[in-house]
């Protein structure tokens, strides 16, 4: 028996090589195929990505190279589509924000125009050209605040200045900024009485932070009345620091609340000048040094504004310039 095998397979080694190689080979055929096809996938995948179609899910969950590539590729995909929506969405802000910009703009110009053709009209008299001179002057300068405050939000926007982190002591803080508004608090005869803890102190900016609570302020003694009285008061614990600024106004009517710190937006106690932007940027510089800012208002009896600057060791928004 042995004789007529070896007879008919003289090498059993040689046979079993080569249908191992044939196997070998079969396999290499089918793998690459296999191979082939998960790329043309993955082809397929970021075309449809090209073209714009992000619902696709190519994630699998077995081992091997081209998974760990889905994977990525996956993760990808969703970075893509988180930019694109946030593109959609500046995309629609800007829009908005001319649009209210122009319609911020279009008022004062046109008053600006009218009083420039009544102004050089021959017959007209000195008292009335002096009140029409007098007139632009006020629109000229309601369109100066306008842009320098659209320019401030811009660069806070695109995150083109760079917030500082400097020790601030809060008392110090408050006392400058109130310097402009003591010719208002003389004239309206408005009590202002300061209180806090003279160590308190906060990281920040010192110029952007005078910028906020100079906002705060001009909206509380705008809607104070003559013989009025506003309180600031400012403190510190281990958590954040805290400025409160009251005032005994006229307070803000409940529906206007949710959007005070909107921007252009004017409740029905608004100032006729106002052009609703100035709480938007103090929320908005505020935020950006990892604080906060809310109001309690109650119509008759004034209003509230509160202030958190939590302790930070870096700011929470670091905006390079």
């Amino acid at each position: 028996m042995a004789a007529i095998l070896t007879v008919i397979f003289p090498n059993y080694g040689v046979v079993f090589v080569c249908l191992l190689g044939a196997s070998i080979t079969l396999y290499a055929i089918a793998f690459t195929k296999v191979r082939y096809r998960k790329i043309n996938e993955l082809a397929d995948y970021l075309y449809q990505i090209y073209m714009g179609d992000f619902t696709l899910d190519v994630r699998d969950y077995k081992e091997g190279e081209l998974s760990i590539l889905k994977s990525e590729i996956y993760k990808l995909t969703l970075r893509m589509v988180e930019q694109n929506e946030l593109l959609l969405k500046d995309k629609t802000y800007l829009a908005d924000a001319l649009s209210d910009i122009t319609h911020q703009l279009k008022t004062p110009l046109t008053s600006i125009s009218m009083m420039a053709d009544l102004i050089a009209a021959e017959h007209i008299e000195d008292m009335r050209r002096l009140e029409f001179t007098r007139h632009i002057h006020t629109q000229v300068e309601r369109m100066r605040l306008l842009v320098t405050t659209l320019l401030k939000m811009s660069k806070l926007d695109a995150k083109a200045v760079e917030l500082k982190q400097e020790p601030i002591v809060l008392c110090e803080l408050i006392e400058q900024t109130m310097e402009p508004f003591r010719i208002i608090e003389e004239l309206k005869e408005i009590k202002v009485h300061i209180d806090g803890d003279k160590e308190a102190s906060c990281m920040g900016d010192f110029p952007w932070l005078q910028e906020a609570i100079s906002n705060v302020l001009k909206n509380c003694f705008e809607h104070t009345k003559v013989k009025g009285r506003i309180e600031i008061q400012y403190w510190q614990n281990a958590i954040y620091s805290q400025i409160t600024i009251s005032d005994d106004g006229e307070g803000i009517d409940e529906e206007d609340l949710p959007h005070v710190f909107e921007r252009f937006y004017k409740g029905k106690n608004a100032n006729p000048d106002s052009v609703g932007i100035g709480l938007a940027l103090a929320k908005q510089i505020i935020t950006g040094h990892n604080g906060s800012i809310h109001i309690i208002s109650e119509k008759g009896k004034g209003s509230k504004f509160i202030i958190k600057l939590y302790k930070v060791t870096k700011l929470s928004q670091s905006m390079s310039s």
